[in-house]
């Protein structure tokens, strides 16, 4: 697409930021920026919904689908990575940037609550790609190096997960933190799981077991319906075990 006369090209970046401090927050202060060389040439943009259908024995036709929810957005981008003109370290030293984004920040260790950066993508106006996440996968592949071995050319392939939580004051929790909310259970769900994606804390499972009465954590019945206790029920059951 042709630029419009006088307009200045807009580079692509990703922020790496401090993750949130408890459930629920915003991002921290920006820890760096990986600023591209080059804008990408596509980018992948892709979002799950979760389905459940009940068998029908007796059906002549499938039943109809009970809508479970809507997965985080995922972003796909490749980060092209050249230092043939300068011959420096530049290529190795945006790596590590990401590499950093995959990690706990020492910030979060010395909370006791180790969680790695959170990245937003950002090119210029574009809103439908940039949002608060996590990367979920990254790979990096050296193409060229220098003739002292010193990689001057890489690309970086990269996923972010969408991190970032619905407005205070909807439904159902309508922003207390002592609101409670319901789960259905679907295939494949632990309590572990489910207090990682409810508290960020996958140690509070005990919370949900002895709200709902389980005993064991691995083993849930599909279609069961948990009542999952708000932030606050959670730290506070977090603390009378301590």
């Amino acid at each position: 697409m042709a630029r419009k006369p006088g307009a200045s090209l807009v580079k692509a970046r990703l922020v790496i930021m401090e993750p949130p401090t408890e459930v629920g927050g915003k991002p921290g202060a920006k820890m760096s920026t990986v600023a591209f060389q080059f804008n990408p040439g596509t980018l992948a943009l892709q979002k799950s919904v979760e389905w459940r259908r009940l068998p029908a024995r007796m059906a002549s036709s499938t039943s109809l689908p009970e809508f479970v929810g809507s997965g985080p957005r995922t972003l796909s981008v490749d980060v092209f990575l050249d230092a043939t003109a300068t011959h420096d370290n530049s290529v190795e030293q945006n790596v590590e940037k990401l590499m950093v984004a995959c990690v706990p920040t020492k910030k979060s260790i010395g909370n006791k609550k180790p969680a790695s950066p959170w990245v937003r993508f950002e090119w210029g106006t574009a809103k439908s790609v940039s949002f608060d996440g996590v990367l979920s996968s990254l790979s990096v592949a050296y193409s060229l190096f220098d003739v002292d071995g010193k990689p001057l050319r890489a690309t970086c392939s990269l996923s972010i997960e969408e991190a970032g939580v619905e407005t205070a004051g909807q439904n159902p929790t309508s922003g207390s933190r002592e609101a409670r909310r319901a789960h259905r259970v679907v295939a494949g769900d632990s309590l572990p799981q489910l207090a990682w994606r409810e508290y960020g804390d996958p140690n509070a499972w005990r919370v949900i077991a002895e709200a709902n009465g389980i005993d064991d954590p691995m083993v849930l019945t599909p279609g069961a319906e948990l009542l999952l206790p708000g932030a606050s029920g959670a730290e506070d059951a977090e603390q009378d075990s301590r």
